[in-house]
């Protein structure tokens, strides 16, 4: 270990053994024991927060920027630390991808047209307090990224974080606040609680002066805050199938594939799940999976094992998701060198290990016959969530047919799927992408509402 690492674990260390010691967290920026304190301090905040320029607004975002890129490994080592999930590189990368490529006040715009009977403006204005639940597999990138685009919009936010992660949420909670301070603005443009559960959860969702809730996580979680009453985003689970026809580059397909399904550990929403090959190229795609890819070809035994440990009595076992391929195998025995990152196999849709969304690199094949067979598999595969989908193919017609059948948020073609959130592909970032409520994307114009501003038979000056 070097230096430099030495020095960010022993920080991480200090900052974690720190919240271990004491409950008490009210030093911490934004951080309060009970939600409708919380709330009450963002609803101050956003009183002048809504006030401020966009010139304002965007000096906080800058410095926000700026402390994210330098707490980056901190966050990205604390969040495995804590969790015991994901990768601490590839964690790196997400919190700079966040800092640089999460749209801020840019994105807030005004609409106009003029003519004879005057002038009319649409503006984006804020909600308000916004609320929002934040998940343990990517606890302070999504709460920096949520934040960013909230205060771009003019809104403050109170966060019930996964409870798993909640250190980690903390940091980055106080990271937000102490740069808004740093730039001359207010405290508390984010806050949470220090013990988050269902209870400040509801209390949250029901509280009169949350107008809209941004909910981040699995199926459960979005039906919640789709059944609070209010205004509800909601980004929920996927099962993104990764389609493979005999038109594509097929080596490259394999080292795309695998690269967007180990990233992290396969945490992402977006990630690879599962292949759909047609049946012509499905033992060329595997070969190189297998020999130049870093993938671990399971027997019909090990796939057994491995279904009784990945999902547990039917259900999926928490102490797998975001491990590595290796620490998997070796829950049941099978010990593979360092190089090996992702688990593959061949089976039919319906195998658990397919047809579950898992989030762990591991790589189902489902042979299809033909084109159209490969697509309707993928469509039952992808469960009707329109989250994400991907596919390799050179030919346009096939990419329209499946991209019209597939009807997903994001549909990422011939490259890895975290090309779909700017990383070696076009676009911004965001780790909230609401597919169930049909937002997609989320970037700060989706967290403000809409205001018409009409001046009849005046300024028009053409």
């Amino acid at each position: 270990m070097s230096v430099n690492e030495q020095m960010v674990q022993d920080i991480v260390q200090e900052v974690v053994a720190k919240m271990q010691i004491t409950s008490d967290v009210s030093g911490s920026h934004g951080v309060f024991k009970d939600m409708n304190e919380a709330i009450a301090a963002a609803k101050k905040t956003q009183k002048i927060v809504g006030k401020m320029s966009m010139d304002q607004r965007e000096k906080i975002i800058s410095n926000i920027r700026t402390k994210i890129k330098e707490n980056a490994e901190i966050m990205a080592r604390m969040g495995v630390q804590e969790t015991g999930m994901g990768n601490v590189g590839h964690k790196i990368l997400k919190h700079v991808l966040v800092a640089e490529k999460t749209p801020g006040t840019e994105d807030i715009t005004t609409t106009a047209w003029s003519g004879d009977r005057g002038l009319t403006l649409i503006e984006m204005g804020p909600f308000g307090v916004i609320g929002a639940i934040t998940p343990c597999t990517n606890p302070s990138e999504t709460v920096l990224c949520n934040t960013i685009g909230m205060l771009a919009g003019g809104n403050t936010v109170v966060f019930n974080p996964h409870p798993a992660a909640i250190k980690t949420s903390i940091f980055a909670i106080n990271l937000l606040n102490e740069a808004s301070l740093e730039a001359g603005g207010p405290d508390n443009i984010a806050c949470t609680v220090e013990k988050p559960t269902l209870a400040s959860s509801d209390i949250m969702m029901k509280h009169k002066d949350i107008p809209l809730i941004a909910a981040t996580g699995g199926p459960g979680v979005v039906t919640a805050v789709l059944s609070s009453g209010k205004r509800g985003i909601g980004a929920g689970a996927g099962n993104p199938p990764a389609l493979v026809d005999e038109t594509a580059d097929i080596r490259k397909a394999a080292e795309d594939i695998v690269n967007g399904c180990t990233f992290d550990n396969n945490l992402p929403c977006i990630a690879e799940k599962e292949i759909v090959a047609v049946d012509s190229i499905a033992d060329e795609l595997m070969y190189y999976m297998v020999s130049e890819q870093g993938c671990y070809k399971i027997t019909k035994e090990e796939q057994d094992a491995l279904t009784a440990v990945v999902l547990k009595d039917g259900k999926l076992n928490r102490k797998c998701v975001g491990r590595d391929a290796k620490t998997l195998l070796g829950m049941i025995g099978v010990n593979v060198p360092d190089n090996i990152r992702c688990i593959t196999f061949e089976g039919p849709k319906e195998h658990p290990l397919i047809a579950e969304e898992l989030m762990m690199p591991i790589l189902g094949v489902v042979r299809a016959k033909d084109f159209d067979d490969a697509v309707e598999q993928a469509v039952w595969l992808e469960h009707g969530n329109r989250h994400s989908a991907h596919i390799h193919s050179k030919n346009v017609d096939n990419i329209t047919t499946y991209a019209k059948a597939i009807d997903t948020a994001i549909l990422v073609k011939n490259g890895p799927s975290y090309a779909a959130l700017g990383f070696g592909g076009e676009g911004y970032c965001t780790f909230t992408i609401a597919s169930r409520t049909g937002e997609g994307l989320t970037s700060a114009s989706t967290f403000t509402k809409r205001r018409r501003c009409v001046m009849t038979d005046s300024l028009c000056i053409r």
